[in-house]
């Protein structure tokens, strides 16, 4: 069996799939024929209808982008997103006031700008699907030999968690794993994905059986991926850092009152990381960003910590940001871009943001790792 196209791979098959087959060359997995090389048997009686069933598929997931960085592109992505009552938990009506009176009048001209510092102008497409692609792609190749499909989906925007889910039962998958790639459990993240890919099942006559791949926020795998990283990106470094920030996006505190785990896991992820690496108290911090409203969000801020540091005397710092499977937005214009200008501006001199995992050969080790640890049973 062939890879399927660009944006969707599949593996080989058992001895149950012989109608879950995709049309090689095709852009995605909606078109499914049976494979001519099969034999001509078939274990379904005569004059039965033509189904597909029999394969395992795996979809990762990841938060999204818009389109494009125009403003209708930004204002639909944002409207989805802010929309979300996992994300804002302010009463409907409120909110929906706040959100199309104000924020979506003025917040996509300022989204679209920094998307455009970060767009991957040759595919024309925000990074984080670029590197989400090739996450999936790589994997497929990792779990070819298991007859594995490997697909990929968004929370928000374009390629939605419920178009893949209803295009890989199309093309046989019985048995699904959905992979939301968030190391620490959010309701804001981990569970809003599993909420479109169940609200998805409900309206299938057949639906697949689902797993969720859980958090991994200590998973020893991960933690070794994450020490293993910093190591080859401190070496490689002009200068040695005096301090290493990790910078994990941030909720409002009232969803940690509220009985959220995330500050918790990503408490336990520093400290097993700084453990890993043999480092004192001193030389490591956690932090959180990306705040966007006056309300009290996790603590300490990643901004006002860093401002701070370079006033008191600090002049070499380096960042991680363990908490995104991919580099994005925040990652790429907040933390590299804007975290530089705000270190210099008062008084820091060299200042480096270490890359996210991404693709990158133990980002891939500890996918397949994961998916693998999951699937036990089914494969």
């Amino acid at each position: 069996m062939q890879e399927a196209g660009p944006n969707v791979s599949a593996g080989g098959l058992n001895d149950r799939a012989l109608y879950a087959f995709v049309v090689p060359g095709t852009s995605d997995m909606d078109q499914a024929v049976s494979n001519p090389a099969e034999p001509a048997q078939s274990p379904l009686p005569n004059g039965h209808p033509p189904v597909r069933f029999g394969r395992i598929g795996v979809l990762l997931a990841n938060l999204g982008s818009p389109s494009g960085t125009d403003y209708w592109s930004m204002r639909r992505y944002l409207k989805q997103f802010l929309w979300d009552r996992r994300v804002i938990e302010v009463a409907r009506p409120v909110w929906w006031m706040i959100l199309n009176g104000i924020v979506l009048s003025t917040r996509p001209q300022r989204s679209g700008e920094a998307y455009r510092t970060v767009w991957n102008n040759e595919l024309d497409e925000a990074p984080l699907i670029t590197i989400t692609r090739a996450q999936a792609e790589n994997l497929a190749e990792r779990l070819a030999g298991d007859g594995v499909v490997v697909d990929w989906g968004m929370r928000y925007g374009e390629r939605a968690i419920g178009d893949r889910l209803r295009a890989m039962k199309a093309a046989g998958c019985d048995r699904i794993l959905i992979a939301p790639l968030y190391p620490q459990y959010a309701a804001a993240t981990t569970a809003t994905a599993n909420d479109v890919a169940f609200e998805a099942l409900q309206a299938m006559r057949w639906a697949p059986a689902i797993r969720t791949l859980p958090p991994y926020h200590d998973d020893p795998v991960y933690i070794d991926a994450l020490a293993d990283s910093v190591t080859e990106h401190l070496t490689g470094l002009p200068f040695e850092p005096e301090m290493v920030i990790a910078s994990f996006h941030g909720l409002p505190q009232e969803y940690l009152d509220k009985g959220d785990p995330y500050h918790c896991q990503c408490q336990k992820t520093g400290r097993m990381l700084r453990d890993r690496l043999g480092w004192p108290g001193e030389r490591f911090k956690v932090c959180f960003q990306s705040r966007v409203s006056k309300a009290e969000w996790l603590k300490p801020y990643f901004d006002v910590t860093i401002a701070e540091l370079a006033d008191d005397g600090l002049r070499r710092l380096a960042v991680i940001m363990p908490g995104f499977s991919a580099d994005c937005l925040e990652t790429l214009e907040e933390i590299e871009m804007q975290g530089a200008e705000t270190f210099r501006d008062h008084g820091g001199e060299d200042y480096a943001a270490i890359p996210c995992l991404n693709d990158s050969d133990s980002g891939m080790r500890l996918i397949e790792h994961l998916v693998r640890r999951e699937l036990s049973g089914w494969l």
